[in-house]
């Protein structure tokens, strides 16, 4: 087999940003499920936020190939139907045969990885694999050696589990011998989500001193202590570029970093976060695709997008009160239209002035002098607590200005 260039590897050795994109494969943990489908569609999109560079720049996780027949197809497709658009990726356990079956799920589509996950700590290796970490991570490099011989084109990761709790030296040592094996990433996970954020940036600090300059880390942190985000930002303080996240959060538990919010800050705020200077695209993401793409995810999976989910919730770009509507720079860290292609949306709620009940009327066809909007006005902040509903919907409030504007033509 052809030996092909690892651009995930490359990438991240010349400084720019790698998603790895885990909302089909570790969402299964959250208890959803996308059909292959979703997968397939979800990879595509992903990949065209940045354009002919998105197998430079996203690594999908399209499954977890063991789980089943079922899963393994899903896989497959996304490697053959997806090709090109991202860096496609089978995730497996440390075992031999899983190790075969993954590299199976993605053989013959360029920019196929694997990812190999194996116990780093001393109690996780023990549960998982009934050996010490030390052999538990040697086992891993054999793995590797074993992939890269069942076929060189594609590229073989490895995650260290519970990295979080794990010696730090000796997985230097082992991620160095992983990667002089062939391996592409040796992925740190906080696999209970319970680091905070100081000794998150120690941990990739250490390993990385343990390590040698050749060795390409990546990140997968939980959020169950709500630090995903902070976590991944620190890791990317200490020198980490591929960084794993989920669009809207899903993962076990509580979740891990969102890939929206992950990607949104780094395209806006790079500098802050990489340093003055830093490169971290090929080509810059286009931000407009975030919300259609959370829309997907939310659509196929159940997960609701709230009125507060940062970057692509349902309040993003909505305005319900007076000095909002006339001056909404000065209430938003951007402008959603500008950034987001998301355009401004005045609701009517209980918070409602004079300028937003005329506005909202106008929307629906309506022009009200003084004392109709008075009239109107009241009535909105009534019926919310009637209700026990902040947002009137247009059309309950399009009924109300019906009978209002009636009775009004019929006084005259």
């Amino acid at each position: 087999m052809a030996v092909s260039v690892d651009v995930v590897r490359e990438s991240a050795r010349a400084g720019r940003v790698v998603l790895w994109e885990e909302s089909a494969r570790d969402g299964a943990q959250a208890k959803t499920l996308m059909s292959a489908e979703c997968r397939v569609r979800l990879a595509r999109e992903t990949g065209a936020v940045f354009g002919a560079d998105g197998p430079r720049h996203v690594v999908f996780a399209a499954g977890f190939p063991a789980v089943c027949a079922e899963e393994f197809e899903a896989v497959r497709r996304v490697a053959v139907e997806a090709e090109g658009t991202v860096s496609v990726a089978a995730v497996c356990r440390g075992a031999r045969a899983d190790v075969e079956q993954a590299v199976a799920s993605v053989r013959g589509s360029r920019n196929a990885r694997v990812m190999v996950v194996v116990p780093a700590s001393e109690a996780m290796a023990k549960v998982m694999v009934h050996r010490t970490a030390a052999e538990a991570l040697q086992a891993g490099t054999d793995l590797v050696k074993h992939a890269r011989d069942l076929d060189e084109s594609v590229a073989v990761d490895v995650c260290l589990a519970d990295a979080s709790r794990a010696d730090t030296s000796l997985m230097g040592f082992h991620a160095e011998a992983m990667t002089r094996a062939g391996a592409g990433l040796v992925v740190l996970a906080d696999t209970v989500g319970a680091q905070l954020p100081h000794a998150c940036r120690d941990m990739f600090t250490e390993v990385r001193a343990a390590s040698g300059d050749d060795v390409v880390l990546a990140s997968h942190l939980h959020n169950d202590l709500g630090l995903g985000l902070a976590n991944t930002l620190q890791a990317l303080a200490a020198g980490v570029r591929v960084v794993s996240g989920s669009w809207l959060g899903i993962a076990e538990r509580a979740g891990m970093v969102a890939t929206e919010q992950l990607l949104f800050l780094l395209a806006r705020h790079g500098e802050d976060f990489l340093g003055p200077g830093a490169a971290p695209w090929w080509t810059a993401p286009d931000l407009t695709r975030l919300p259609g793409i959370a829309h997907t995810v939310s659509e196929e999976t159940g997960v609701p997008l709230s009125v507060t989910t940062p970057i692509v919730g349902t309040g993003v770009g909505t305005i319900s009160t007076g000095t909002p509507f006339v001056h909404p720079r000065l209430f938003q860290p951007y402008d959603p239209a500008e950034v987001l292609g998301v355009r401004p949306t005045v609701l009517l709620t209980q918070l409602a002035s004079a300028r937003v009940v005329r506005a909202v009327a106008e929307r629906l066809g309506h022009r009200l002098d003084r004392e109709q909007t008075r009239a109107a006005m009241a009535w909105a902040k009534s019926r919310a607590f009637r209700t026990g509903t902040a947002v009137i919907d247009d059309t309950a409030f399009a009924a109300y200005l019906d009978g209002l504007l009636q009775g009004a033509g019929a006084g005259a």
